[in-house]
């Protein structure tokens, strides 16, 4: 995606894991305190007051972060070892310098050499007057060491803190023998675009700072984290202000300052901060449990557009699409289907994807729950037991990804779909394992993608893998070449394909 491209996280770091829990004030939003309440705005001054009242009151919760990581070791290659290196910085070295064999008494003697400590910063916010403290999750990930800044200059070194990547939300704790100033979370539900927002944090590491702006969108998803659903604001958010809070203007904090869009590295006007509901779960179960319990169904899931919703005739805003069912998981027990649209989720209408992923991860895993879905234009009852979702079954939790393997030449079997635009082959085992997929992966496999044909114009690629025709499951070329002659691409063909580890629902229409 170009968005993406574009996008940057505020801070990357490391962080570490403890243990331990404590009860805070997070579960339930406070309803506004008139106390807190600015004075209508009636002329600039009146908002310039209102300004500096919340800040006042919310600036001395607001902490500065520090981290630190231990000093990597820099493994030298023994002599008449592989030129390759065996660590990342060796293969930085080697390949800066092209290779050349004049370095590589560099790299063989003086044993094991030290790297420079990774160091980052960010920000966070008090939310417990014992000593919580909320950042996001890649500011502290990794880190051996963390160090908080209070405002009234007062550095503490974190007992411990604990992270949830899968959100990017975290809690610092110290300890103090002060009683801490402290924020409430508000009910980012109620905001609406048009509203006055406070950013806090240290940009740049200057000092904490206050920028204003509105909320700008609501429901935001740019593709930067696994579960999203942001608030965006163009309140000036720069590299640092990661883990502050973001205010509205009875002082609670509405949202984490988490990411920006932008192609300078700084700030471009578009923000990004997690919501405050969303915040609020996860705070509370790395606070009691020091991590996140999730339940989860094992499939993936699409957007349903425009040109999917006619082709499923599923009304807008309403319906998640199932792509693919993962093996021995509880959609694989419930028998879902890809081509499934899930309507409802145990008496809740789902809205889209995020609000099945939602609605499933905050359920109780080991109960069974009813879903209405729609399956090949008619609604099935679907009843599934969930289960608790396993330590690495997301890539944010694993931390890291599988590469795909690249496909292999083209064979003799090959068939020319000439309607599409496209050549075909069977699936045999050495191409299922050169693509990366399961053992008993089914479909046909796209060899050859035609310039300006059908096939291209809906982005179909070498690789793919082809596995049903509207709802007709294909396993052969000559499957797959009766369901397309008997398609009509005016109205357009409706294709299942898998592309390394990932699955979508493509429309091919003839070429304009």
């Amino acid at each position: 995606m170009k968005v993406r491209n574009n996008l940057a996280l505020l801070l990357t770091t490391a962080g570490g894991i403890c243990l331990g829990a404590a009860a805070v004030g997070v579960s339930q939003p406070a309803p506004p305190n008139p106390a807190l309440a600015p004075a209508p705005a009636h002329s600039p001054e009146d908002l310039s007051i209102a300004f500096r009242q919340v800040s006042q009151r919310v600036l001395p919760a607001v902490v500065s972060i520090s981290t630190q990581s231990k000093p990597a070791q820099i493994t030298q290659a023994p002599s008449g070892g592989s030129r390759n290196g065996s660590r990342p910085e060796e293969r930085m070295f080697r390949e800066f310098f092209g290779e050349d064999p004049r370095f590589e008494q560099f790299f063989q003697q003086g044993g094991p050499q030290a790297a420079p400590p990774q160091q980052g910063a960010g920000s966070g916010f008090i939310v417990d007057p014992k000593g919580i403290i909320l950042t996001n999750s890649h500011v502290v990930e990794g880190a051996d060491v963390v160090t908080v800044k209070l405002q009234d200059g007062r550095e503490i070194q974190a007992e411990s803190w604990n992270f949830d990547p899968r959100s990017d939300v975290a809690i610092v704790r110290i300890k103090s023998d002060e009683t801490l100033p402290s924020l409430t979370l508000g009910d980012s539900n109620q905001m609406q675009i048009g509203d006055w927002v406070l950013a806090l944090g240290n940009p740049f590491n200057v000092g904490t700072t206050v920028t204003s702006g509105i909320i700008s969108a609501t429901g935001r998803g740019p593709g930067i984290n696994e579960r999203e659903q942001y608030l965006q604001t163009d309140a000036a958010i720069n590299p640092g202000n990661s883990g502050g809070p973001l205010i509205n203007l009875y002082g609670e904090v509405v949202g984490i300052n988490t990411a920006i869009s932008s192609r300078s590295g700084g700030y471009d006007g578009i923000g990004f901060a997690i919501p405050s509901q969303n915040v609020r779960w996860v705070a509370e179960q790395l606070i009691a449990h020091g991590e996140v319990k999730r339940s989860y169904l094992g499939v993936q899931l699409q957007e349903l557009t425009n040109e999917l919703r006619s082709q499923f005739n599923v009304p807008v805003g309403k319906g998640a699409l199932v792509l693919e069912v993962l093996a021995d998981t509880p959609a694989e027990k419930a028998k879902l289907q890809p081509g499934d649209i899930v309507l409802d989720f145990n008496g809740r209408t789902v809205v889209d994807r995020d609000d099945l992923v939602d609605a499933v991860e905050r359920s109780a895993p080991n109960k069974t729950y009813d879903m209405h879905v729609l399956r090949d234009g008619k609604e099935v009852t679907v009843a599934v037991k969930l289960e608790s979702m396993p330590g690495d079954y997301t890539a944010a939790l694993r931390r890291a990804r599988v590469n795909d393997k690249p496909t292999e030449q083209a064979k003799p079997d090959n068939q020319e779909i000439s309607k599409l635009g496209l050549e075909v082959s069977e699936l045999n085992g050495e191409l299922s394992e050169q693509l990366g997929l399961e053992k008993d992966a089914k479909g046909v496999v796209v060899r050859n993608v035609k310039g300006s044909s059908p096939a291209a114009e809906a982005g179909l690629q070498s690789g793919d893998l082809i596995q049903r025709v509207g709802t007709t499951i294909v396993k052969s070329t000559a499957e797959f070449r009766d369901a397309v002659n008997s398609a009509d691409l005016g109205k357009g063909l409706l294709l299942h394909i898998k592309r390394g580890k990932n699955s979508a629902f493509i429309v091919v229409k003839n070429v304009k």
